[in-house]
């Protein structure tokens, strides 16, 4: 191997559970969790594992393992978000990020990447720049064709497979958000639930009315669209003349887990038990 060339036929991108045999028409992906980071791209950057893991979803596969072991069809990302992020369109590329950005590529300047948060972060969650250096274009566009594309590829076919099944597919597409995000947002106590259907747009009213319902009858606070509505896969896989559905789950952070050390809290098992079971619950009301 070259030096510095990054093996991809070598790294695991993804795992699925349960589809197969698939038995409800509800899919979970699960794309910010993944705490793999390729060696060859440590050397690149400014700062080690521990900072750079702050950017991820964290610990949201494990509060929803109870779920994929009763049989609700799952996606789930292995390699870190700080990498490649699938939750962007893959032209949310910054083109200040790199030495050779191709002068007539198109671009999709948006929020995301003026924040430094793209399909590749210019930043850690401090802020701070994550490389040391310009990148390579050549090598960005190999993240994108051997990772994210990978990804979504198997994603697509698992949907269209849902809808022959079924006739419709419900994507919940699970992440978390940080405390102080919540807290910011509303001052009372906190968001702990927020469901993105991008305005109601989504997927039938019914669908997120019913999980957030699971959430409700527990006494979370849960807020439609606030403070995320729904980002690239939650839009980019409605389509519902197709009757593919979708709907974001984000999950306050300060719920399960000790946000400094990265690690689960006390409360960690309750939360994993109320949430694996709200999914559950919806899972098999989308098949009476």
């Amino acid at each position: 191997m070259e030096k510095g060339k990054i093996n991809y036929k070598q790294m695991k991108i993804y795992e699925d559970f349960n589809i197969e045999k698939m038995e409800y028409p509800l899919i979970l992906s699960i794309p910010h969790s993944g705490t793999y980071f390729p060696p060859e791209f440590l050397e690149q950057v400014n700062y080690d594992v521990d900072v750079l893991r702050h950017n991820e979803d964290l610990l949201v596969d494990k509060l929803l393992q109870n779920a994929i072991d009763n049989g609700i069809p799952t996606i789930k990302m292995l390699v870190s978000r700080v990498f490649i992020d699938l939750n962007r369109d893959r032209l949310e590329l910054d083109p200040a990020m790199f030495k050779n950005y191709p002068k007539d590529k198109d671009i999709l300047y948006d929020k995301h990447c003026r924040v430094g948060l793209g399909v590749v972060h210019r930043i850690n969650y401090k802020r701070e720049p994550i490389y040391k250096d310009l990148l390579d274009y050549h090598e960005v566009e190999k993240r994108l064709s051997n990772v994210y594309d990978v990804y979504h590829d198997r994603l697509q076919k698992i949907i269209a497979k849902c809808i022959k099944k079924f006739g419709f597919c419900l994507l919940l597409d699970c992440h978390s958000m940080p405390s102080k995000i919540c807290s910011i947002i509303d001052d009372r106590s906190g968001i702990d639930i927020c469901l993105g259907n991008l305005f109601s747009q989504s997927c039938p009213q019914d669908m997120s009315d019913f999980l957030a319902g699971q959430f409700w009858n527990k006494n979370y606070n849960v807020e439609f669209n606030c403070p995320y509505s729904g980002a690239f896969i939650t839009f980019n896989y409605c389509q519902p003349r197709r009757k593919s559905y979708t709907l974001q789950l984000e999950i306050n952070r300060s719920l399960y887990a000790d946000e400094d050390k990265l690690c689960p809290n006390e409360h960690f098992a309750n939360m994993a038990d109320d949430v694996s079971e709200a999914v559950i619950n919806l899972a098999q009301n989308l098949v009476r």
